[in-house]
């Protein structure tokens, strides 16, 4: 290893006092969000307050200087109060740990000082029908003094709430990021995301139309580009994060609804609920769920912080955290969705109540799942086991 865990520059209980409190209002509105479908823009401006983006900052640029554990335990903390936040903020940690890495100078220092501020980064990547299996469809080209951006992008999660967005898109068969701010003229947004769960992510079709781009917003290659990198495992590990999170509100919810529940069967082994040992054991199912999400979530973390402050580049380091995440989701995947299944088991049909509307922890689950499919995860993990197989840290989807 080139480098140890970092020590935390701020501790966990300033951090936990300064975002605990944003947490709990959070949470507060998530059933009439979720029954209303109303996007958390005040919720999300909550968060700009108290720079929650700028957790990773350092301190002497107006951020907070957390380690990549802090910063996830704070996501699972979100997640917990609202699952659709940290995702919809997913790009926006990996724009910042871009900067993190990126040569000393003004621009760095520019948009870490904006990050402070309270400037939040969204994404649109993926392009609906081919996709960027060849190349993206999504077109970069020369204009005057800058450039000029053309396309059509699916699940633009997050952008909705952002100040700038991350576009990939093709320029002369070359993929390449680039930042462009949210409110640019010839950008169209749409929430249209029809997905049964993770509804408030703000994931719709964004559509550019020969919108300016100046030479300086070029971040760099596009995803997709070959190559080991940290940045997939950190953008999946925001996934398991929030399947974290899912797991502990579950809990919390219907231990609260049982504790306060008096109506039972004839043939229960006790009186109340709550002093069933059959309920009990769904609980306890829940719970073990939420910790041990959790703990991966946070060993994982762990490496990407030895990686992030050492060498991002070391191979052997990249290998490691990447094959652990993808036997995390393994992990986490199955039993997030096990649990958020049986807790229906610890009352009868009064516990399907759209008053409750317990089934969004499922459905929320099962949707932040989805995105990077389990069975191809499994299968690279096997491969790697077996054959020494090159994991595939890059990948699109689209029509082949």
């Amino acid at each position: 290893m080139t480098a140890t865990v970092p020590v935390p520059t701020t501790p966990d209980a300033t951090l936990d006092e300064r975002f605990a409190p944003v947490f709990a209002r959070i949470a507060e509105g998530a059933l009439q969000r979720e029954h209303d479908r109303a996007l958390a823009f005040d919720e999300v401006a909550a968060l700009k307050e108290v720079r929650f983006g700028a957790l990773r900052v350092p301190v002497e640029l107006g951020g907070y200087g957390a380690t990549v554990r802090q910063q996830f335990r704070q996501l699972i903390g979100l997640a917990a109060a609202e699952s659709n936040l940290p995702q919809a903020l997913r790009v926006h940690w990996w724009f910042v740990e871009e900067q993190l890495l990126a040569t000393p100078g003004p621009n760095r220092e520019r948009w870490l000082r904006a990050v402070a501020d309270g400037t939040l980064v969204g994404n649109a990547i993926t392009e609906p029908g081919v996709g960027a299996v060849d190349r993206y469809r999504t077109t970069l080209t020369p204009d005057g003094d800058g450039l000029r951006l053309d396309g059509t992008k699916y699940y633009s999660t997050g952008s909705l709430y952002a100040d700038h967005i991350i576009v990939a898109a093709d320029r002369d068969g070359e993929r390449v990021a680039v930042l462009v701010d949210a409110d640019a003229e010839g950008i169209t947004q749409h929430d249209d995301w029809d997905g049964f769960g993770q509804r408030l992510t703000a994931s719709g079709t964004t559509e550019f139309h020969h919108v300016f781009v100046p030479g300086d917003r070029v971040l760099g290659p596009g995803y997709g580009t070959p190559g080991r990198t940290y940045g997939t495992a950190y953008l999946q590990l925001v996934q398991l994060s929030v399947l974290a999170g899912i797991a502990q509100r579950a809990t919390d919810d219907v231990s609260a609804w049982v504790r306060d529940r008096t109506r039972t069967f004839t043939h229960a082994a006790a009186d109340l609920p709550r002093h069933d040992p059959l309920v009990q054991q769904v609980i306890g199912r829940l719970s073990s769920a939420a910790y041990a999400a959790r703990t991966i979530v946070l060993d994982i973390a762990d490496q990407l912080d030895v990686i992030l402050a050492g060498d991002s580049e070391d191979a052997d380091l990249l290998d490691r955290v990447e094959f652990d995440v993808a036997r995390a989701q393994a992990a986490i995947i199955p039993s997030v969705l096990d649990a958020t299944t049986q807790l229906f088991e610890v009352g009868g049909a009064s516990i399907t109540s759209e008053s409750l509307r317990f089934d969004r922890h499922w459905r929320n689950a099962r949707t932040i799942s989805v995105h990077n499919p389990l069975i191809y995860k499994l299968q690279t993990v096997g491969d790697h086991v077996l054959n020494g197989s090159e994991l595939p840290y890059a990948w699109s989807a689209g029509k082949r």
